[in-house]
């Protein structure tokens, strides 16, 4: 049998409707992660550091190699180098703020600000995901009923993310400061404009205590960059900021298909259960070597994360060999794995044509 085989009766199963807590897996999961529970620095840092490295350099290629092959190859290598950098934000979100000291501050210098997503866009919105009574509600800010819609909503939501890039520029460039001398404007900038959220309706709350300090030094750095990258253009042309934004373009691009296959998003607003919630994402495990590209950072593992939310990326592959171990073919854990990205588009995609 294969894996495939293996999993085909999680493949019909309907997704809705109500699904009690499986309290043995709860339990489960919480048990056998204890050990491997704490952020590694010598893992967090080399890798975040290796990552943005290779992707800036990568990114210089693309621009500086006249060869259109071998600029081509850079331009590639740069938007999965730095893809993986930029995932780190989903990291922020979830550990310790005393765990990894400096982390936040460097990436947000080396990552964060230069590609002009600060963590504050993140930090304060994915938790709401996560909360128990939000996810999968008109609450919950990364949650859309992408399965029971028009069949044009698919593509829509893969092609509005290329327009990602030019949108951050001229948010960060244009809207933030004029913000800064028009209390409306800002506002409305902070509400819709400041969040990395996928539901339309979700309006983001103003910034208090550490959060808002957080906010004003990364709003600082992010125009200021902004401003620096047009500026540029008068001495250097537009030629390497076009380049870099058709970089970031596909990076964007990318991170909107994965976010695609990351749930079956098929909930119609109602509140779940914890089992729900897990049986209503998506584990692409092993021995699958391609996801490691387009969901790295633990991403491969989404379902088992919102069991365990605050368990560290490198440790999500070892809690997924327990509980498998634990709990075999047919039980409610193997029932939120899949093989591949493929096969859950296509999924998805027929979802919206039965639905019609």
């Amino acid at each position: 049998m294969t894996a495939y085989d293996a999993i085909q009766p999680a493949l019909h199963r309907p997704a809705t409707g109500p699904i009690p807590d499986d309290q043995a897996l709860l339990r489960a999961a919480v048990e056998v992660s204890r050990d491997i529970s704490a952020a590694r620095p010598e893992i967090y840092w080399p890798d975040m550091l290796v990552s943005a490295g290779v992707g800036y350099a990568a990114l210089a290629g693309a621009i500086l190699l006249k060869a259109p092959l071998l600029a081509i190859a850079s331009g590639i290598l740069a938007m999965l180098a730095l893809y993986r950098a930029l995932l780190f934000i989903h990291e922020l979100t979830h550990i310790h703020r005393d765990a990894l000291p400096g982390f936040r501050l460097a990436w947000n210098l080396l990552v964060g600000i230069p590609v002009l997503t600060p963590s504050f866009m993140y930090e304060g919105v994915h938790t709401l995901h996560h909360a128990r009574t939000r996810y999968g509600t008109a609450e919950d800010p990364e949650y859309l009923p992408l399965a029971l819609m028009k069949p044009w909503s698919l593509p829509a939501f893969i092609l509005v993310a290329l327009l990602a890039p030019p949108a951050l520029l001229l948010r960060c460039a244009v809207l933030v400061p004029l913000g800064a001398l028009v209390p409306p404007l800002r506002a409305l900038v902070w509400e819709r404009f400041s969040s990395l959220s996928i539901n339309p309706g979700f309006r983001r709350r103003p910034p208090e205590g550490a959060l808002r300090r957080m906010v004003l030094w990364q709003e600082a750095g992010a125009s200021a960059w902004a401003i620096a990258l047009l500026a540029s253009t008068q001495i250097v042309g537009w030629r390497p900021l076009l380049i870099a934004m058709v970089v970031l373009s596909g990076t964007a691009v990318f991170n909107q298909l994965r976010t695609l296959v990351a749930h079956l998003w098929q909930n119609e607003g109602d509140a779940m259960t914890v089992t729900a919630q897990y049986l209503d994402s998506v584990n692409v495990p092993p021995p699958g070597i391609i996801p490691a590209l387009w969901a790295p950072v633990g991403l491969r593992y989404h379902a088992l994360h919102h069991l365990l939310p605050s368990l560290p990326y490198h440790a999500l592959g070892e809690a997924h060999r327990r509980l498998s171990t634990q709990f075999g073919q047919g039980t409610t854990y193997a029932g939120a794995s899949y093989p591949g990205m493929c096969m859950l588009v296509a999924r998805i995609a027929r979802s919206t044509i039965i639905r019609r």
